[in-house]
């Protein structure tokens, strides 16, 4: 009986294909021509103070509730610094579902 192409694929171990996903990601990054799909998430910039305000929250409220450090979140709004990429994924779903964190930080503790 003969097999046909998709039987032959499904028949390789999981071991030997995460073995050849490795191998072609090592390709990849040393700049190989290969096949691969790469994905990019545009992460939003935040208005953290505007946010804030809006919640209707001082500084120290807002830190508490969310986790952040009182200091952090002041040098967020004055510019000295800028939130990592976590953190303005975060502020983007505080931004716009701030009770869907506070639930999921209520559960959690």
């Amino acid at each position: 009986m003969k097999k046909n192409h998709a039987t032959k694929q499904r028949m390789t171990s999981p071991g030997s294909r995460i073995v050849a996903s490795l191998m072609e990601a090592v390709d990849w990054a040393e700049g190989k021509d290969v096949a691969v799909r790469v994905t990019t998430v545009d992460v939003p910039t935040i208005d953290v103070r505007a946010t804030r305000k809006r919640l209707g929250l001082s500084q120290a409220a807002f830190a508490a509730k969310f986790g952040f450090h009182p200091a952090t979140l002041r040098n967020w709004e004055q510019g000295r610094t800028r939130p990592d990429s976590p953190a303005r994924v975060l502020l983007a779903v505080i931004e716009r579902h701030p009770e869907a964190v506070e639930d999921a930080l209520r559960k959690a503790s």
